[in-house]
C-alpha cells in the first residue's frame, strides 16, 4: 500500500493488534458506506465490553495518491485508537512476518509483494499510518469481507461501456465521443466475464414436467432477498408469483421474510375471486417462507 509508519494524525493511524478479533475504529467520519444494521459486542482487553454500531467500508490514500480501501470494519463508539486485526488480515490471505523490530504485510494475491512495513516504536507498538479519503459518510446495507484493493481505471471503463475492449475505448477517446475518458492502457489480464460467457455446460435433462391445463392449476412461487438497497418503501425482499397456465405474473415487495405467507393469503383471494378458478397446487423450492 506505500504506507508511512511515521504518526502524523491520530485520526489516521492504526495499531496492529493480534488480540483484535475485528478492524475498528471509534470515528464515523472515515466511513465512506456504513451498515448501521450490524449490532454486536465486543470486549477489549482490559474486559469491559463495548458496543458495535455498524460495520463498513474505509478508503484510504497511500503516499503515490492512489486510492484503497478497506472493508468490514467495525464502527465502536467512543474507542479513542484505531485497530487494524492482526488475525483478520492473515483470515483473508495476507502474510504478516514480524521481524527485527520491523512488521512486513504482504499482498495476498502476491506473497513476495510487501504492501506496507511498520517500525516498532519505543514502547512496543506497530502504528500504521493510512490517510483516509476525505469521503463524507453514507450509510449502505452492505455485507463485506476484508479486502485491500486497487482501482483501476483502465478496468473500470472497460466495465462502463459494457465490457468494450481497450482498442475500441481508445478510439472513442481520440474522437472525443465520451466525456470524460481518459487514455486506456491495454493490459495483459483476462477479462473474468469474457472467462465465465464462454464457459460451456451439459444439457439439462430433458425430464418429462407436468404443465397445467387450466387458470391457477399450479403456482409457482419464490422469495427474493435480502437485497442491498431497499425499494422506494423499503422493502428488502420480492415475491413472486407465476400462473404455470397463462405465465401471469405478481409481485410483491416486502420489508421482512415473515410477510410472505399474509402477501399469500392476499393473492389467493384476490386471484381466485377474479378468475373464478381455485388455486389447486402451489410449487416451490421449499426455501421455508411458508413453513
Amino acid at each position: 500500500m506505500g504506507c508511512s509508519t511515521t504518526i502524523e494524525n491520530k485520526e489516521d493511524t492504526w495499531y496492529l493488534d493480534f488480540g483484535c478479533s475485528n478492524h475498528m475504529t471509534g470515528n464515523i467520519d472515515m466511513f465512506t458506506s456504513l451498515d448501521k444494521n450490524v449490532k454486536t459486542d465486543v470486549i477489549l482487553g482490559n474486559g469491559n465490553k463495548v458496543s458495535v454500531e455498524g460495520k463498513g467500508c474505509i478508503n484510504i490514500v497511500t503516499k503515490t495518491g492512489q486510492e484503497k480501501y478497506i472493508e468490514d470494519v467495525f464502527y465502536v463508539p467512543g474507542l479513542k485508537h484505531n485497530l487494524m486485526s492482526v488475525g483478520q488480515m492473515v483470515g483473508n490471505g495476507h502474510t504478516v512476518n514480524f521481524a527485527k523490530n520491523v512488521c512486513t504485510i504482504m499482498d495476498r494475491c502476491n506473497n513476495k509483494k510487501a504492501i506496507a512495513k511498520v517500525s516498532m516504536t519505543g514502547n512496543r507498538m506497530f502504528p500504521l499510518n493510512m490517510a483516509h479519503s476525505k469521503i463524507h459518510c453514507q450509510q449502505a446495507n452492505t455485507q463485506c469481507v476484508l479486502q485491500v484493493e486497487e482501482k483501476n481505471v483502465n478496468w473500470l471503463w472497460h466495465l462502463r461501456m459494457g465490457h468494450l475492449n481497450f482498442d475500441s475505448l481508445n478510439m472513442l477517446q481520440k474522437k472525443g465521443l465520451v466525456l470524460g475518458l481518459p487514455q486506456i492502457e491495454k493490459s495483459s489480464k483476462m477479462c473474468k466475464g469474457y472467462l465465465i460467457g464462454k464457459q460451456d455446460r451439459d444439457a439439462f435433462f430433458e425430464g418429462v414436467t407436468m404443465r397445467a391445463q387450466a387458470q391457477l392449476e399450479i403456482i409457482h412461487t419464490d422469495l427474493c432477498g435480502k437485497m442491498k438497497t431497499p425499494s422506494l418503501h423499503n422493502g428488502y425482499y420480492f415475491l413472486t408469483f407465476i400462473d404455470d397456465f397463462t405465465r401471469k405474473t405478481w409481485i410483491y415487495l416486502l420489508k421482512t421474510k415473515d410477510e410472505a405467507f399474509e402477501y399469500f393469503k392476499e393473492f389467493k383471494a384476490m386471484v381466485e375471486k377474479q378468475s373464478g378458478y381455485i388455486i389447486k397446487t402451489l410449487r416451490s423450492d421449499r426455501g421455508g417462507e411458508y413453513m
